[in-house]
């Protein structure tokens, strides 16, 4: 029997794989068969170096999933159990979330497992559990929107006031240290671990009297301003058992910004400039006019040709049908607005691809901005866009903050179509830009760059392999 099981082995080994099975394989997440028929096929071809990196890549990206769906059926229901009686919580009543993707999951080498966040995100996605999630644990606005609350209507009423002369106000000054740590024994003793991090850009108006303060490393390389992911990078090698801590402090001024945007005096666009052309052109993977996407603008703008009022009418569409949930890794997505369609909820980032896509496609120039949110109490990674309107520039518009439910007037209810507040942290002007100094092994994050990027000469270090910290102090 074992002569017959090496054998078999051995006969495996030497059957060709081509690119189809393996890409069967993905397709039907049959990760360990995959898994297997990459290795294989690596062992088979003299590929060059990229392509190599591409397959190693598809290992890693399956783990990345096993690691967000590893919520098994039992926990999903121990946590539904605090809402829902047993007589409830049927199979039919399961099946039903589940198929409106309101219950999130996958089938994994032909087991069902269940995003992480599945069970919480279900009463963030589905209205009926929503509201037996209010039922029990109340309605109150959370702290976030009590700040924006009283901050916004000062914003709007200085940015008024002070419009003839510039549309940046009421400044905040912030100090911030910033630790990254590797875990002990991530990398073996002795090894480079290199390391990416955020820090504000100084391309922009409403961030100035940017400071680096002490970092734990002499020798760092801050990216040049024309790259759109801005970092600084650091070297250490690793000590057995030892963490390895990567820290640094900077200060700077941020600025709240808000645009009296008048739909009526808007100038029509150039629609032959390199920006117009750039900026509302498709780009894969993610910015894609698909014919979904194409029938969806056509059913949301109608007939409107007026560029703010498009931007307001996708802006009001998107906050009314996709609320905020818990976000798989964006590495993950084959196409991140298709999916926010798909499972009819997304994060920040999830959503302004979406409203990116879709002002693009409607004529409108727009892009990405993101980084972090720095409000009193609730910081946080954090992604939004700005859209272009000719004769004003380009005007900032926080998809997931949505309109203002609290506010007492239109502008202030409509403030994040067109303005930002001062505790948006600009890290990034782009999506899936290349690293100074380049990176070697695929990144963790493959979209956005916020936590940071880590790895060594052997291999990237995925996010379960180090912790980040910010601490915000406000002058």
């Amino acid at each position: 029997m074992k002569k017959f099981f090496f054998l078999s082995l051995l006969v495996a080994a030497c059957v060709p794989v081509t690119n189809e099975d393996i890409i069967t394989a993905i397709h039907e997440s049959q990760f360990t068969k995959a898994d297997s028929l990459i290795k294989h096929y690596l062992c088979q071809n003299d590929l060059p170096i990229l392509e190599q990196l591409e397959w190693h890549f598809q290992i890693d990206r399956m783990q990345r999933i096993r690691s967000d769906f590893s919520a098994t059926d039992s926990t999903v229901l121990l946590f539904l159990k605090n809402y829902y009686t047993e007589e409830e919580l049927t199979s039919e009543q399961l099946l039903e979330w589940e198929e409106s993707n309101a219950l999130e999951w996958m089938m994994i080498d032909g087991e069902k497992r269940y995003f992480n966040n599945a069970a919480r995100n279900l009463f963030r996605i589905d209205p009926l559990a929503r509201k037996r999630w209010e039922a029990v644990n109340g309605n109150q606005p959370d702290s976030l929107n009590r700040f924006l609350a009283k901050n916004l209507p000062g914003v709007v009423t200085a940015a008024k006031w002070q419009y003839r002369y510039r549309n940046t106000v009421n400044p905040v000054n912030m100090e911030v240290t910033y630790t990254l740590t590797v875990k002990p024994d991530a990398v073996p003793e002795g090894e480079v671990i290199r390391a990416w991090l955020p820090l504000p850009r100084t391309d922009i108006p409403r961030q100035t009297n940017f400071k680096l303060g002490s970092t734990c490393q002499p020798d760092y390389i801050v990216a040049p301003e024309h790259f759109d992911h801005k970092t600084i990078y650091m070297e250490q090698k690793a000590v057995a058992g030892e963490p390895t801590v990567f820290t640094y402090s900077f200060s700077y001024t941020a600025y709240a910004q808000w645009f009296d945007v008048n739909p009526d005096k808007l100038q029509p666009y150039n629609t032959q400039s390199e920006l117009y052309q750039t900026y509302t052109a498709q780009r894969a993977p993610h910015i894609l006019f698909s014919e979904r996407i194409q029938q969806l603008c056509k059913e949301v703008v109608g007939d409107e040709q007026n560029p703010y009022l498009k931007v307001k009418k996708i802006y009001e569409w998107i906050d009314q049908n996709f609320p905020w949930a818990s976000a798989r890794e964006y590495s993950t997505l084959a196409n991140i607005p298709e999916y926010v369609l798909d499972n009819r909820h997304g994060d920040c980032g999830q959503v302004s691809l979406l409203f990116i896509t879709m002002a693009r496609c409607a004529g409108v120039p727009a892009k990405w901005q993101s980084g972090f949110m720095m409000h009193p109490g609730n910081k946080n990674l954090h992604d939004w866009a700005e859209v272009y309107y000719e004769g004003i520039g380009w005007v900032p518009v926080d998809q997931s903050f949505g309109r203002m439910l609290l506010a007492q007037d239109d502008e202030v209810y409509w403030f994040f179509t067109k303005g930002i507040d001062a505790y948006h942290l600009v890290v990034n002007q782009d999506i899936s830009q290349p690293l100074y100094p380049a990176k070697t092994w695929p990144r963790s994050e493959t979209v956005d760059f916020q936590r940071g990027e880590v790895e060594w000469r052997g291999g990237n270090l995925y996010f379960g392999d180090w912790r980040y910290r910010m601490d915000i102090s406000y002058k």
